[in-house]
């Protein structure tokens, strides 16, 4: 198969958003035993929670450097390492201080994924394919957020007592371990390599990836013209003049990505269920039901992103969360009372479902969408530094919405799910009358588009 070597390298990389949703989901079925153990407040577990996210927004703001300097591929080798890391040092904590050190480390590791994984994805892929190969990322991630779900359901049915907490996090070492082994197997960026001036390099590798000789060749004259070193430096800003448009389109599908309120949701998920009068057994299996919708619909976009488009997606998801949303906080708003004195009611499947919609609006709209498009929305020659900051807003969204959210839900569920679905109605107006259309163009040409020298 011509693009067996392309796609092999794609899957291997993506294995770092695998880890990325794994690290991200799995601290959702060990909140209780934390609050336990530790003696946790409501705000002091949001800072727990919210701790892996601190080092997300450290790992997305420090890993365009480590990118550009050491390779793509080198610094995906140094990911894979903090992942396994994290994982033995969170299931072996001895305190609270130890246990966010841990996650902490993993939080570099997830920023620095999210980075890294989908711009080597996207440097490596042709227009016709970048969308599917990049989601490929964004289907990593939900299968890892599946596979804690799943992990951590299964874990809690083998009776373990005060360490099954433990084994929820230490399990994570094993898909660490492949990670890093696998990496060995794929090439280095071309337009890395270009960057370097490894020019022979570059062709060859992009040879390897499916092109022919002469286009090899033609590719790697339009990236040397695209990085226009004559009048640039690889180490300018983005910060400035010339870089305003992707700067502005990375900070709004960032923010909006988080205003949803898909990380609160996902880490919290059990406890939203157990809000809603489930109990926690039914919780994780509830959460694991979550998962598969998640995993269906990314399957589904991924499919159709090359075909339709990301503004197609991103209109279809806007409206589906606006709809569910709005429908949990009507629910939470009539039945409240109910579900905080545990009286039987239709409320619970409600969230239940809208809740599943809300998840498949995410996975077929923003979730497909965001990795792709900040992959891709910035020149050659300042790509990873935009990337990176565009991850840097997306996790800072993701900490401030994660760590606030017990606290608003301990007041009202209802408030914080009105809060989400007002913020999507600013999504859609943003994605109708904003949102570029990148589908089919080559990462130059959507330099050109945007009206970059």
């Amino acid at each position: 198969m011509k693009n067996s070597y392309l796609i092999k390298s794609a899957i291997i990389a993506a294995l770092g958003g695998l880890l990325f949703g794994f690290d991200t989901a799995v601290i959702s079925g060990t909140t209780e035993a934390l609050e336990n153990i530790y003696g946790l407040s409501k705000v002091s577990l949001g800072f727990t929670v919210a701790m892996a996210l601190i080092g997300t927004i450290i790992g997305a703001m420090f890993s365009a450097k480590p990118a550009d300097i050491y390779g793509r591929k080198n610094t995906l080798f140094i990911i894979g390492a903090l992942y396994f890391i994290s994982a033995i040092g969170s299931a072996m904590a001895w305190d609270w201080y130890s246990f966010l050190f841990f996650r902490l480390i993993g939080g570099l590791a997830v920023g620095a994924a999210s980075v890294v994984s989908p711009l080597y994805i996207a440097e490596i892929s042709p227009a016709n394919m970048r969308g599917r190969l990049v989601a490929v990322t964004q289907f990593n991630i939900v299968l890892g957020v599946l596979m804690a779900f799943a992990s951590n359901y299964i874990i809690s049915g083998l009776d373990l007592g005060a360490i099954e907490w433990r084994w929820m996090f230490g399990v994570e070492a094993i898909p660490a371990l492949l990670f890093f082994i696998l990496l060995f197997l794929t090439p280095y960026s071309p337009r890395w390599l270009v960057r370097q001036n490894r020019i022979e390099e570059a062709s060859a590798t992009l040879k390897k990836l499916g092109m022919d000789d002469q286009a090899a060749l033609e590719h790697v004259e339009e990236i040397q013209k695209s990085l226009d070193l004559e009048h640039h430096s690889l180490k300018e800003s983005i910060f400035q003049k010339a870089y305003l448009k992707p700067v502005l389109l990375v900070i709004a599908i960032s923010m909006f990505n988080q205003l949803s309120g898909i990380n609160a949701i996902m880490y919290y998920a059990p406890m939203i269920f157990k809000m809603a009068g489930a109990g926690t057994e039914s919780a994780l299996l509830q959460t694991v039901a979550v998962g598969v919708v998640n995993l269906f619909f990314t399957m589904l976009a991924m499919t159709l992103i090359d075909h339709f488009g990301r503004r197609t997606l991103m209109l279809v998801g806007s409206f589906g969360y606006i709809i569910s949303l709005s429908v949990v906080a009507w629910a939470f708003f009539t039945y409240g009372a109910d579900f905080a004195a545990g009286n039987p009611n239709d409320g619970g499947m409600i969230v239940l479902i809208s809740l599943g919609v809300f998840i498949a609006s995410h996975a077929f709209g923003q979730g497909a969408v965001i990795w792709v498009f900040l992959s891709e929305i910035f020149p050659n020659r300042v790509r990873a530094s935009g990337h990176a900051f565009g991850c840097f807003v997306h996790w800072f969204m993701a900490a401030a919405v994660s760590w606030s959210f017990p606290v608003i839900a301990d007041i009202s569920g209802a408030y914080a799910f009105t809060f989400y679905a007002v913020m999507m109605v600013f999504q859609l107006i943003w994605v109708i009358k904003v949102m570029p259309e990148t589908k089919g163009v080559t990462l130059e040409g959507i330099q050109k588009k945007l009206g970059i020298a």
